[in-house]
């Protein structure tokens, strides 16, 4: 079994255990939010877009998944400054593997990696009554009641979204 569907199959167990209202989807297997959100039938910004970062200075050094919606750029900044840290850069793929045993585009919003902090941009919960992400699989998504999402995953919700201009 490849890490990304021993990813799949504990988030299934989990959301199960934790009676979340959600569904499966399986579709062609795709990586980019626009693409992934026309073929769910869901809106861009229900979207959960996970991206690993590394932040760094202060004397913090931490590994954080971020998530935000699809639609939305995250200002790694303003990322790293509610982190306590300096600068915040995009993981390696290899640091991205270790931590999430997925691959770009198929990391799911849920961290099972205990170096791995989860943050949140709330502004996605405040839109969606559901979240939809691949769900640790490039072919097979979760569209997640959003209210389950956070009373399972805990995330800690900050603002990291880049403003529009």
């Amino acid at each position: 079994m490849s890490g990304g569907e021993e990813v799949f199959q504990k988030l299934i167990t989990l959301l199960q255990q934790q009676n979340a209202a959600f569904r499966i989807m399986e579709h062609e297997p795709v990586g980019k939010c626009e693409a992934v959100a026309a073929i769910r039938g869901t809106a861009l910004g229900q979207g959960a877009k996970a991206l690993v970062c590394n932040v760094k200075g202060n004397g913090v050094k931490q590994h954080v998944l971020a998530i935000l919606g699809g639609d939305r750029q995250a200002d790694l900044s303003l990322l790293a400054q509610h982190i306590g840290g300096l600068k915040a850069s995009l993981a390696s793929p290899a640091e991205v593997d270790a931590l999430t045993r997925c691959q770009f585009g198929a990391i799911p919003p849920f961290s099972f990696h205990p170096g791995l902090k989860l943050v949140a941009d709330p502004q996605l919960f405040g839109l969606y009554d559901e979240i939809a992400f691949n769900a640790g699989l490039l072919h097979k998504s979760i569209i997640l009641n959003s209210a389950d999402y956070l009373r399972i995953a805990r995330p800690e919700l900050i603002a990291f979204q880049r403003l529009q201009q």
